[in-house]
Parts: C-alpha cells; sequence; structure tokens
C-alpha cells in the first residue's frame, strides 16, 4: 500500500513587481517579460496511496516560499480527515481499512497489476513498488536460498511480494488489514503457484489472513512490511516496528515514505488539491527515527536501500538482531 501528494497542475505566482521597466533610450522601451512558472523536478514525491489521479507534483522556487506559507494555512486537510474517520466511525486505522475495501482497493488493485487502464502516474508508482520487491527479493535471497524459510509478509496488499517468496520456496503468511486484498492475493496467488486443483508439487500456497499489524502472532524466520508505515504517526509506529521484531527471529524488513523537509512540503502541498476520491492520511518517517526504535529493542541495520521513480520514494531497511 502505497500514498502520493500530487496537483493537478505547477504553481504559478504574481510578479510582485508588475510596473514596466525602460530603458535610458525612450525610442526603445524594453518589454516587461512574464514571471517565468515554476518548474517541475524530478525525482518527485509519491508513496505508499493518498489521490494519484491526473497530476503532476510542482517543486517550491526560492521566491514562493511566502506564497506557499499563506495558501497552505489556508487548507484543512486535517477537517477532511476527521470528517472521514467520523463517516466509518473511528480513527486512522478504521479508515484505512473502509478505504481498501472499497474504492482503494479497486484502485490498487489496477496499480499493483498489469493492466494498462492506469494513469501515468499510477504507472510509475506500480513501477517504483515492483523495484522494491525486487529490492526485497535480492536481499533476501542473497542470504541463501529461501526454501522452506518462513516468511511472515505484513501488509501484503494483493500479494505482490508473497507469491515470489511461494515461488523461491518460502514458507509464507500473509496478512492485510483489507478483505478485499487479501481475497485478490489469495486468488492471485492460486493462479500464479497453479495450485487450485490441490495437486502441484510446487510452491506451497502462502497462508493468507485478514489482520492488522497489531493482530499479528507468531515466530517466522523473516517479516518484511512494505510500504504500511505511512498510515501509522510515529507515535504509533514505534510500537508497531517493536512488534514486528518481536515475530522475528533472524531478519526484519521495512519500507517506508522518508520524511525530509522537501517531502514534507510536497505532502502538504498535496493535501492542499485532495482529487476526486478520498484517501488515506499518509505519515513521514525520518531514517534515525526508524533506526531508533529498532536499536530500543536490540536490534540494528545491516542493509539499506532507496527506490526512487518520478511519483515513488520508499526507504527500505534490513534489520538482525544486534550482536
Amino acid at each position: 500500500m502505497a500514498s502520493s501528494a500530487s496537483l493537478s497542475s505547477p504553481l504559478h505566482f504574481p510578479n510582485p513587481n508588475p510596473r514596466p521597466i525602460f530603458s535610458p533610450k525612450p525610442t526603445k522601451p524594453t518589454t516587461l517579460r512574464p514571471p517565468a512558472p515554476i518548474t517541475t523536478v524530478k525525482p518527485l514525491f509519491a508513496l505508499p496511496p493518498a489521490d494519484v489521479d491526473s497530476a503532476t507534483i510542482a517543486a517550491i522556487g526560492g521566491g514562493s516560499v511566502a506564497a506557499l506559507a499563506a495558501a497552505l494555512s489556508l487548507s484543512d486537510p486535517e477537517n477532511r480527515r476527521r470528517l472521514q474517520a467520523e463517516e466509518v466511525g473511528g480513527g486512522d486505522k478504521e479508515v484505512v481499512k473502509d478505504y481498501f475495501n472499497k474504492s482503494g482497493f479497486e484502485r490498487w488493485k489496477k496499480i499493483y497489476g498489469e493492466t494498462d487502464d492506469v494513469n501515468r502516474v499510477q504507472r510509475d508508482i506500480r513501477l517504483g513498488h515492483s523495484k522494491t520487491v525486487e529490492n526485497v527479493m535480492k536481499m533476501l535471497t542473497d542470504e541463501g536460498p529461501l526454501q522452506g524459510v518462513s516468511v511472515c509478509d505484513a501488509g501484503c496488499g494483493t500479494g505482490c511480494l508473497a507469491i515470489p517468496l511461494a515461488k523461491e520456496g518460502a514458507v509464507v503468511t500473509a496478512a492485510d488489514i483489507s478483505a478485499a486484498m487479501v481475497a485478490e492475493a489469495e486468488k492471485q496467488a492460486k493462479e500464479q503457484l497453479k495450485l487450485s486443483n490441490g495437486f502441484s508439487a510446487g510452491p506451497v500456497l502462502p497462508k493468507f489472513e485478514v489482520k492488522d499489524l497489531e493482530s499479528l502472532d507468531g515466530k517466522y524466520d523473516t517479516v518484511v512490511c512494505l510500504d504500511v508505515l505511512i498510515h501509522y504517526p510515529q507515535s504509533k509506529a514505534d510500537g508497531m516496528i517493536a512488534h514486528l521484531a518481536s515475530l522475528a527471529e533472524n531478519r526484519l524488513l521495512i519500507s517506508f515514505a522518508p520524511k525530509t523537509l522537501y517531502y514534507d512540503v510536497l505532502k502538504r502541498i498535496g493535501e492542499l488539491f485532495p482529487g476526486p476520491s478520498k484517501a488515506t492520511r499518509a505519515y513521514l518517517h525520518s531514517e534515525a527515527d526508524v533506526e531508533r526504535a529498532l536499536k530500543k529493542v536490540g536490534w540494528r541495520i545491516r542493509k539499506r536501500g532507496l527506490t526512487t521513480t518520478q511519483f515513488y520514494f520508499s526507504r527500505l531497511v534490513e534489520a538482525v538482531p544486534a550482536k
């Protein structure tokens, strides 16, 4: 699951000095050029999903900071999120569950799938997410074969990671808060692993469960949680990281939307233009905060990775018990 901030067009700000400027020669007046538009800068911000329909993200020019601050002060994204929570009768978790069982499911089923019925932003996010999955698979297989290794895919979505893990011989438990996502993941797994008749001697079908992160239990050699922390504020993310670490015996892989000043501002710009459909609140996390949470429960980061496309940006870390 992912989240993105987007704008329908680059931002333009008026020239602060609209009076024409004349040269010393009165017969040759200098024509005042219109203010240059703010250009788009890459990589652009998008993450595990808010609205991504029809959009590009404008970067912030040095001279536009004051105007941007004024625009941000007029927005009220918190009120919009509060109304969402009231509609479903709960907080962030209930909003996420409702979203990914309804409109969010249809959107992300398309993004994670192979259909051509996606816009350029969704196609780019699909590419970014698939690169993250590839990086995870490389980190895991670099340590040796996955045959018989128990893996928990926490927040499995439509099975983008659980299925490749099963193909490598891992014994996979895959869970997601969305029943619709879990049903789609199981359907895809049966089709891709050719296990629907129950007689295949190939990979073992993953065990799929409808659970949120807090409800996961058991012990696994490896726990993987991709692009899910974006739904948790840092105060709750610390607890989630500790819980995931308690389930893992040897490895814990987490990807998250990195928090920097640049990406934080871009996310806030996106909140000014929420798009035609509702999405979940997006939380960014600094790498230092994630590392601190891991150290607190006796784990250390061993490997780091970064996936960037035009509209997708995700930090990946592999943690192991500290010796």
